[in-house]
């Protein structure tokens, strides 16, 4: 009987140790975001996301909540994609990925259209797969490198549009929206969107600081310049911006074991033997030095894989910052937690972060003036 007095206890206190290691979040910061929403079955998260952070950017400007859309966006960046890839022989990428700057040059390139105007649906798909779009339009780009009649047709561009008008729909001059017709432009005017506000910040020791240069990762097909500061300036800019009511646009690593939308949190344990544990409570993480995060980089340890938008801040029972990023996987409950956002841990967004997006305004005003903006 003392034995099995011992034995329950012991359990009570494994379950008690174990209860009071499960996160326990309390939000501190949480900006206005629109519903998440899925990106089906698509390399297209670079949209979803950007297009999250600007319409998070609209409710901030104006107070309206706009569902944009997308596929507008996408259906205007792959011809630009075809003519990078064919003009440059195939020497370049041409794929589904693209980053947030992709979306700032189509809005001021093409503007903006409403959801309702312009979905990248067809009458009964419900979601978006574009498998068979992308093998097509892949074929056709090698096809016209390869250029099998020894002379380019100045057909081929209107040959890319036409395939972009099945699989996506036409593109738009005018719709209405809200009993109101517009422009894609004027309905971008609408909004009070204005491109040049918005800049791309990152971290890395390969180029000087304070300056800007081309990221070399397979999705910078467009060649986007960004900003480039020390890691803690980075952090500090993320903070300050959700501080002033700013949301932020992320590119980051989420290939890691230690990531999960299923669970909804990213961490950077200590102890490797933790990653898989670590996803269900609490324990130490590693201290993430910008020498560490560039040798995770030049290693290709830290790769370009998503985008996601970062909208809030929660702490957990230690008072230990995470950070609430919006994802574009949809909000099955068997499938994500948080309703579709995860919860990044700052030593996760320390190392994992590629660059991100912000209004100019959301800078820290000692980091602005050493950018010179």
């Amino acid at each position: 009987m003392k034995n099995l007095f011992l034995f329950f206890g012991m359990l009570f206190a494994s379950l008690s140790l174990f209860a009071q290691d499960a996160y326990q979040f309390t939000e501190v910061i949480d900006l206005e975001a629109t519903p998440v929403i899925s990106q089906g079955r698509t390399g297209t998260c670079w949209s979803f996301s950007t297009s999250s952070f600007l319409e998070s950017e609209i409710m901030r400007i104006t107070g309206k909540q706009i569902d944009l859309s997308e596929m507008y966006t996408v259906r205007n960046t792959y011809p630009k994609k075809a003519e990078n890839f064919v003009m440059r022989q195939g020497k370049a990428q041409f794929s589904e990925g693209g980053l947030a700057h992709d979306v700032i040059n189509s809005v001021a390139d093409y503007g903006l259209v409403p959801q309702e105007a312009f979905s990248g649906l067809f009458v009964n798909e419900e979601s978006h797969n574009h498998a068979e779009m992308v093998a097509v339009l892949s074929a056709m780009v090698d096809t016209y490198v390869e250029n099998p009649g020894k002379k380019l047709s100045k057909k081929w561009r209107n040959a890319v549009d036409a395939v972009l008008d099945v699989y996506l729909g036409k593109n738009l001059n005018t719709f209405m929206y809200e009993g109101k017709q517009y422009t894609p432009d004027s309905f971008r005017n609408m909004t009070k969107i204005e491109p040049k506000d918005y800049l791309t910040i990152t971290s890395f020791t390969h180029a000087p600081f304070y300056k800007q240069f081309i990221l070399n990762i397979p999705d910078n097909w467009s060649y986007g310049r960004m900003y480039n500061v020390p890691l803690d300036e980075m952090m500090n800019t993320i903070d300050n911006a959700l501080q002033k009511g700013f949301t932020v646009e992320l590119d980051c690593d989420v290939s890691e074991r230690t990531f999960s939308s299923k669970d909804g949190v990213a961490v950077i344990p200590k102890d490797s033997e933790n990653d898989i544990k670590a996803l269900q409570g609490l324990y130490p993480e590693m201290n993430i030095t910008q020498e560490y995060r560039q040798d995770e980089f030049e290693n290709f340890d830290t790769t370009d894989d998503h985008l996601m938008h970062i909208t809030g801040v929660l702490h957990d029972q230690n008072g230990t910052k995470y950070y609430k990023v919006k994802n574009s996987w949809g909000n099955d409950e068997t499938r994500t937690a948080n309703g579709g956002y995860v919860y990044f841990s700052e030593a996760y967004m320390r190392l994992k972060t590629i660059s991100i997006m912000v209004h100019k305004d959301a800078l820290p005003k000692n980091t602005a003036n050493k950018l010179s903006l």
